[in-house]
């Protein structure tokens, strides 16, 4: 197949995750894949996180602006997109006509409700796809049914690590317990520090913060705090997950259709994952390891750190989670669609 998909690529950003996940896949399939993404001027996230490949055209940003030619001339049988609202709709609307003449079209849905922008709804997509239940239940109230598919978010595949070695390479205490915390919202993630510094009265911890927004981020009572001023690569990514006993995840949402690209993007690395109980988790049953409470929080981090039952359980629900839903069988799933429109 010739795909066409214009989304965030490259990026620390939920939708970038997700377009990479699947259009590698495609990629390493055998078909042919042309990405079109934002300028790196102006781009829809904080950070990139590698190089692009040679089949990605950087044609439009966040405030406007779309050079069409590189959609125009490129050659594909299906087009995506990914999280539209950040997307230059306008524009794009005034080249969809020649676009629908080549390709059928699939909108893959990453708001948490329906768009209050009227620009939004000037398309005519062949495909609405969405991860959930929730997604759906706003969707339907704007698109028919048959429109509207679900496909669930993918999963990095399973990598596993060694983590002693991990450590090592990586130069972090090998005999400390290490609490992971990375990316844009560490601040939201640093918000249960307190109880870290609680039970470092009785285990050596190592907080470890890794993101380009980690400049300035305090010391605790108690604990060592190890801040890595970086946004890692997928592999390098993996070596802190290995290195770590545990990965925090302390976000809160104000809507309820909501996911974690984290989870998914790190779900694969064998490293507990402790949550807060919020709708970016509520789809997650044992795969990850959730508190509402302070005490909660302690009370898990004790079992991670003593291999209680509860964590067992977790890793091999984790586990079965990336195998159904691993980024090969996703994308397929994708192929599948393409194929009944």
């Amino acid at each position: 197949m010739k795909i066409g998909m214009m989304s965030a690529w490259n990026l620390d950003a939920g939708p970038s995750i997700h377009a990479e996940l699947v259009g590698r896949e495609w990629v390493r399939m055998g078909h042919m894949l042309h990405v079109f993404s934002f300028t790196k001027s102006d781009y829809h996230g904080t950070v990139f996180v590698r190089e692009d490949e040679e089949y990605v055209h950087r044609c439009f940003g966040t405030r406007g602006g779309l050079d069409p030619r590189p959609i125009l001339r490129s050659d594909f049988n299906y087009f995506i997109v990914q999280d539209l609202c950040m997307l230059p709709k306008d524009e794009l609307g005034k080249i969809f006509h020649h676009i629908r003449k080549k390709a059928k079209t699939v909108n893959i849905i990453h708001d948490a409700e329906l768009s209050s922008n009227p620009s939004f709804y000037q398309f005519d997509w062949d495909a609405i796809v969405c991860f959930d239940d929730r997604y759906r239940s706003f969707l339907r109230e704007v698109y028919p049914e048959d429109h509207i598919h679900m496909i669930p978010y993918p999963c990095h595949p399973i990598l596993k690590g060694d983590k002693k070695e991990a450590r090592r390479s990586l130069g972090l205490p090998e005999d400390n317990k290490i609490l992971l915390v990375f990316g844009q919202r560490v601040r939201d993630d640093l918000e249960v520090i307190r109880s870290i510094s609680n039970l470092g009265r009785k285990y050596s911890i190592t907080l470890l913060i890794v993101s380009v927004h980690a400049a300035g981020l305090m010391e605790a009572e108690n604990i060592h705090v190890e801040v890595r001023c970086e946004a890692p690569r997928i592999d390098r990514l993996y070596d802190y997950l290995h290195a770590a006993d545990a990965l925090i995840l302390n976000r809160r949402a104000d809507k309820r259709a909501v996911i974690s690209s984290t989870v998914h993007q790190c779900l694969g690395a064998g490293c507990p994952i402790i949550a807060l109980d919020s709708p970016f988790f509520e789809y997650f049953k044992d795969e990850v390891i959730k508190y509402r409470t302070s005490k909660e929080f302690e009370e898990n981090l004790i079992e991670v750190f003593e291999g209680g039952e509860r964590v067992r359980r977790s890793l091999l629900a984790a586990e079965r989670y990336v195998k159904e839903n691993s980024a090969e069988i996703i994308a397929e799933r994708y192929i599948e669609l393409f194929r009944r429109l």
